[in-house]
């Protein structure tokens, strides 16, 4: 089996990803209706990832990764998303952290190379704080001797009780530039730094989306790999949009078409009419706007360089995708019927797990602002 194999192993050969993550998937839909109904974080399939080298396949192979294409690593998500809701959801985040820097060595020649061999050889995990603190950022950074202290509250981490290195920022009231956000990244064991298990939630709850506590860890000045102005757009932010975003929506667009299956599923034992047929027609319309929506991402991260332009058509892909998965689910729940609000059955589950669309940024009420700002020549520093 395909999964027995480390990425080390087969680096030189060609890796059918979409394989690997479809057998694996399979394997982790149980501990997922676990983790689901005691509220439990899906460590054992993460540390299924890291041993398979999953953790690692977005490193470029020059530099002990397994060269898996973005393309390839949103098929991943979108397929694990199918079978393990939030190993999916959670996987996402470290995954859109290492695409990140592995864009700005392959198109910049930028200095990361150091952070994704990390990756790669020691299989760390990286854990997010971009979707909560976005533009604002969030937290103090008080300057000291060397360095700054942070101390910030980071909420909505997910995978955070397994993480190694948390890529985050805070402000640091620049007493000449004023408000300047510092982007760094931040070890999980480093003094200071602590979880608090605030994770209950409606849906997606084998995340470990807790909050990450930062009290006076310090950082030292060479941590510090980006300053920006606190609440502007920023390259990075055109980034991290671009890669990031359709990443993550992958994973939703997987829960949509589980839900779909299983309403179809239990569709099936129900006495036929037109209605339900109509139902499920709309069900299907609603899915493929979706897969239309996420490709069109998917296609444009793949080509693009990271611009307003660019973040534009990702964030309305954004809009799009959200909207079509949580009529996807509406749908599901209608025509399935009654039998659907029983939790045994699981579509009840995938309909709260689809509810998470609704939230990474940008939501749709900034993203139309956004847009129109472009469409009518307004100014766009900021939202």
């Amino acid at each position: 089996m395909p999964e027995l194999q480390t990425i080390s192993m087969v680096q030189q050969q060609v890796v059918d990803w979409a394989s690997l993550a479809e057998s694996l998937g399979k394997q982790f839909a149980a501990r997922e209706t676990e983790a689901d109904e005691a509220d439990l974080f899906v460590a054992d399939n993460i540390a299924r990832l890291k041993s398979v080298g999953l953790t690692a396949a977005g490193v470029p192979s020059e530099l002990g990764g397994g060269g898996a294409s973005y393309a390839d690593l949103c098929t991943v998500l979108r397929i694990l998303g199918r079978y393990c809701s939030s190993t999916a959801l959670a996987f996402s985040m470290h995954t859109h952290q290492v695409m990140i820097p592995t864009w700005r060595w392959q198109h910049q020649n930028a200095p990361v190379d150091g952070l994704l061999k990390r990756v790669a050889a020691e299989q760390l995990v990286l854990l997010s704080s971009g979707g909560s603190d976005w533009l604002q950022s969030a937290g103090t950074a008080v300057k000291v001797e060397g360095g700054f202290l942070i101390s910030a509250r980071k909420v909505f981490a997910s995978g955070a009780p397994v993480a190694n290195l948390l890529m985050t920022s805070a402000v640091y009231q620049d007493p000449e530039l004023g408000s300047t956000v510092l982007h760094f990244g931040v070890p999980m064991t480093a003094q200071g730094v602590s979880i608090e298990p605030t994770w209950q939630a409606m849906g997606m709850r084998g995340t470990g989306s807790h909050d990450v506590v930062l009290s006076d860890v310090f950082v030292p000045d060479a941590a510090v790999a980006l300053r920006r102005e606190q609440g502007k757009w920023h390259f990075i932010f055109h980034l991290i949009s671009m890669i990031a975003i359709p990443l993550i929506y992958s994973v939703y667009v997987g829960v949509a078409e589980a839900a779909r299956d299983r309403a179809v599923q239990l569709a099936m034992k129900r006495h036929t009419d037109e209605h339900c047929c109509y139902m499920v027609g709309g069900l299907d319309n609603e899915l493929m706007a979706a897969k239309l929506a996420l490709q069109h991402m998917i296609s444009t991260a793949v080509v693009s360089q990271p611009s307003f332009e660019t973040t534009n058509q990702i964030m309305t892909g954004r809009t799009l995708v959200a909207k079509a998965v949580l009529n996807v689910a509406d749908l599901a729940m209608e025509a399935a019927g009654g039998s659907a609000f029983y939790r045994k059955l699981g579509l009840e589950k995938l309909f709260r797990d689809v509810q998470g669309a609704r939230y990474h940024p940008l939501r749709e009420e900034a993203q139309r602002k956004l847009s129109g700002q472009l469409a009518l020549g307004w100014d766009t520093s900021s939202l």
